[in-house]
């Protein structure tokens, strides 16, 4: 009788286990799932809050005076992408394709806009796939950003038979983007990086421990984005896209980013095969550099395209 009891027992204590694992299990998928959505379809901003945003810190009423063509590029699998040129007043045959941050859109670009008209460029700025007036979808940074930018270049040399010289220009996740479409290997003469990410794996844990969040959260959400969106996390490196490059970069970042540290773009100043320059802005933090101090930003911008004559 004792005998047919403890076995009886035993069968329901493992029964109870049976269920807190799988509750156990289930818990952790949806964790995943859920923070796999946080880290890559954020809050994006629209336009008018981008140019409100930007109006508040500088002055953004040359915009309104300059002759622009909006129009829209077949990205990657035919995403759609809306562009918009800016004129340069000054007649010009140089032309730049600028690539805005996470969360932002095309608008967050023009902090960098006055200085490339300056420097007698037309501007072409756009909203990253996900972002502004684009369909609604998750970001992959710099996957298929990468690819969308690519074709992007391609339409960029066929719809302006004048362009003599073509350059990049990219923040944060746009810099990361352009980064990672040097891998395709672009008919483009320069890029400018701006706080870009060498592997957004680092960047996450670097948030979550600065949150005292447990660092092996970045797993869980890589587990998430894998079967969600079917991306991992810990693919999206631009890094990797610099071991054969010849595209001469100049990389800029702020000394004081916490968020996306400055050994990201040192390490990918590294790692390129091309010329490159990487300098650090005194007092900026992330995204903040050509606002910070846009008197030694252009002259970094100028110096470098000098050279390139």
């Amino acid at each position: 009788m004792i005998k047919k009891h403890n076995v009886g027992k035993k069968k329901k204590v493992i029964k109870v286990m049976g269920i807190i694992l799988s509750v156990i299990v289930v818990l952790l998928l949806l964790t995943s799932l859920w923070m796999a959505s946080f880290v890559m379809t954020g809050t994006r901003q629209t336009l008018e809050e981008a140019m409100r945003w930007q109006s508040e810190r500088y002055d953004t009423s040359f915009y309104e005076n300059l002759q622009k063509t909006d129009y829209t590029v077949s990205g990657y699998k035919g995403y759609l992408l809306h562009v918009e040129l800016l004129k340069n007043p000054v007649s010009t045959n140089k032309y730049i394709i600028l690539s805005h941050g996470y969360t932002d859109n095309r608008i967050g670009s023009l902090k960098y806009v006055r200085m490339y008209l300056n420097l007698n460029y037309n501007c072409i700025i756009y909203d990253l796939r996900g972002h502004g007036e684009n369909k609604k979808t998750f970001t992959t940074y710099g996957i298929l950003e990468a690819k969308d930018l690519a074709l992007l270049v391609k339409d960029t040399i066929e719809r302006y038979p004048d362009l003599e010289q073509l350059g990049l220009h990219g923040e944060s996740l746009g810099a990361a983007s352009t980064i990672t479409s040097l891998k395709y290997q672009p008919q483009v003469d320069f890029v400018v990086a701006d706080c870009g990410f060498s592997d957004i794996e680092n960047v996450l844990r670097g948030g979550y421990r600065n949150a005292h969040v447990p660092t092996f959260m970045v797993d869980i959400a890589d587990i998430g984005a894998m079967l969600r969106y079917h991306y991992s996390l810990k693919k999206m490196r631009p890094i990797d896209s610099l071991n054969d490059n010849q595209i001469p970069i100049l990389f800029i970042h702020g000394a004081e980013d916490t968020f996306i540290l400055p050994k990201n773009s040192e390490n990918m100043a590294k790692r390129t095969k091309g010329r490159q320059e990487f300098y650090l802005i005194d007092g900026a933090g992330h995204a903040e550099s050509i606002l910070t101090d846009p008197e030694n930003y252009q002259k970094y911008v100028e110096a470098f395209l000098k050279k390139l004559k």
